[in-house]
């Protein structure tokens, strides 16, 4: 790589820092390039973005950003997974690591919080964006279909009544 090359690397890993909800810092020395494109497919499908950068270029496209805490985590060969859903990329690595033993999770920040290797399968463990906003919607639905049922049970009732008498007076 040139200069040129490096220098518009580590731009766009710093844009990439600044807008994502989660950074996940992974070793994955012994994987197959069949796997890294699978795990890529996988994040991809997710919404998030798996790089293999050097670790001096890392390390400086970190420095400005929330996650710069991370930085100590850049030895050996690493990669980074991030995403703009803070859930999404710890819950793929985690899948994928899950299947992989040679993926090893070495931490990641949300934020300005660092995160050490348990706190990001902490976080792959939270439901999505979307599922959250699901419940949500549920959660608002149910009481407006109680209050519904509650209004009409009056009227059932007396139809109810009323139609016992009406039986009543029919078989008399």
């Amino acid at each position: 790589m040139d200069r040129a090359e490096k220098r518009e690397l580590v731009t766009g890993l710093n844009d990439a820092f600044k807008g994502a909800g989660s950074v996940v810092v992974a070793h994955y020395a012994g994987i197959t390039v069949a796997q890294m494109n699978d795990l890529r497919t996988k994040m991809r499908q997710a919404g998030g973005t798996v790089k293999v950068a050097k670790n001096r270029l890392a390390k400086i496209a970190l420095q400005g950003t929330e996650s710069e805490g991370i930085i100590d985590l850049f030895k050996g060969q690493t990669l980074i997974a991030y995403s703009a859903d803070p859930v999404a990329a710890p819950k793929v690595a985690s899948d994928f690591a899950k299947g992989n033993e040679k993926l090893i999770i070495l931490g990641g920040a949300m934020g300005k919080t660092a995160l050490d290797a348990d706190g990001v399968k902490a976080l792959a463990s939270l439901p999505s964006l979307d599922e959250l906003r699901a419940k949500i919607v549920g959660m608002i639905q149910t009481p407006a279909t109680r209050i519904a049922q509650v209004v009409n049970a009056p009227a059932g009732q007396l139809a109810r009544v009323f139609g016992a008498y009406a039986r009543k007076d029919e078989a008399a």
